[in-house]
């Protein structure tokens, strides 16, 4: 589920205040819900208090409550004073590498109901994916902020729930759901994460061949995906986002070649996959590294095709609940295929439109993206990729 945007210091301070527009992390905005249990402030002072709880379940270290604190995000992040905010501290999980603020509201409902504001008018702006990854954590009498993914998980085993009201946020089965204060949020212990860290989302992905509007999907069937009646037509084709004018090649001992650093989708022979016709673009191993590989593909058979890269994907995936970085995307068109490594390729191959397969439990996308059934029950094709800016 994605609508448009996912820890260095100042970085996941950043994803700490979603307010800043960061995709990994949170908003430091959310209320505390009257069904959360959370520890609430005593007579040792509520940032104390605080402090307490969490450290029963992450590291919460050097609690301060200065302004000036450099831990605090810089960005537009709720003060004193704003939603209803009476206090804020910030305090250190470094074993997760991560910072921890924490913010104490006089009205849980204000603060609350200032949040969704304020998703819906940054979604309104245009940043219509902001809020998916919230890190916003209720408690009661208290909200915590973590700007480290692996703080968030370890916070959401207590009785602290997360935030989200962007519309789009996922909150898969298996995971609590809870009553927010306001309408049309969600508290869940659901921790979604773009690059995969967050919690584990085994739900199938939607299918956009199912009844009612889908996120992402045109209202009308295809907007139509690429075709090429050679090799050389293909070649042509992807010639401005790939290397393939100086560096390509047709031969079986060449296309078989993998990397360290780049790592094919399709393996073994091309029948077995339902390929009529396979190359290689990029400069393979020889006195240096390899350098830019990605192959191309005609295929006769691609539900076949789509098949074994579901499999292969969903292998993948379940290893440790994301993709290897240097694992090829199938991006397909109506009877061709390409598989990259490369971000920056496969941007300029979705302005050619082709779509990626994806297959991994619980994928969505956002509006203002493609998304369109494939050929496999359980995979959407889309243009969306979690950590790629529309357009």
């Amino acid at each position: 589920m994605r609508l448009q945007r996912i820890l260095a210091a100042t970085a996941a301070l950043c994803c700490l205040a979603p307010l800043a527009a960061c995709k990994d992390g949170g908003k430091p905005d959310a209320p505390a819900a009257s069904s959360s249990k959370a520890a609430a402030a005593t007579d040792t002072g509520p940032l104390a208090e605080a402090q307490r709880y969490l450290r029963q379940f992450a590291n919460c270290d050097d609690l301060s409550d200065r302004p000036d604190d450099p831990r605090v995000p810089a960005a537009d992040f709720p003060r004193a004073g704003q939603w209803s905010v009476k206090e804020l501290g910030v305090c250190s999980d470094k074993v997760r590498q991560g910072e921890i603020v924490i913010a104490v509201p006089t009205d849980m409902k204000q603060f609350q109901e200032g949040y969704k504001k304020y998703v819906l008018d940054r979604m309104n702006g245009g940043d219509g994916a902001y809020g998916l990854e919230s890190r916003v954590l209720i408690g009661k009498g208290f909200v915590a902020f973590p700007t480290s993914t692996k703080t968030a998980l370890a916070l959401v085993r207590s009785d602290l729930r997360v935030l989200t009201c962007n519309p789009g946020a996922p909150v898969p089965k298996g995971y609590k759901r809870e009553q927010p204060l306001v309408e049309h949020c969600n508290l869940s212990d659901f921790v979604g994460s773009e690059d995969g860290s967050g919690s584990p989302n085994l739900e199938t992905p939607q299918d956009p061949a199912g009844e009612g509007e889908k996120l992402g999907q045109p209202k009308t069937g295809s907007l139509g995906l690429p075709r090429a009646g050679s090799m050389a037509e293909l070649r042509k084709l992807v010639g401005s986002s790939l290397d393939c004018e100086k560096h390509f090649s047709t031969d079986p001992d060449a296309v078989a070649i993998e990397s360290i650093d780049y790592a094919p989708v399709v393996t073994g022979g091309d029948l077995e996959w339902g390929l009529t016709g396979r190359a290689l673009c990029g400069e393979p191993a020889g006195a240096q590294r390899a350098r830019d590989l990605s192959w191309l593909d005609t295929v006769a058979d691609m539900k076949l095709l789509q098949t074994k890269a579901k499999a292969a994907q969903l292998a993948d995936y379940k290893d440790d609940g994301k993709l290897r970085q240097t694992a090829s995307r199938l991006l397909v068109g109506e009877n061709i295929a390409v598989e990259t490594n490369s971000p920056s390729s496969r941007h300029g191959l979705y302005q050619l439109q082709f779509l990626y397969l994806n297959c991994v439990p619980g994928f969505s996308a956002p509006s203002g993206y493609r998304l369109e059934k494939a050929k496999v029950e359980g995979c959407v094709l889309t243009n969306y990729e979690p950590d790629r800016p529309l357009g």
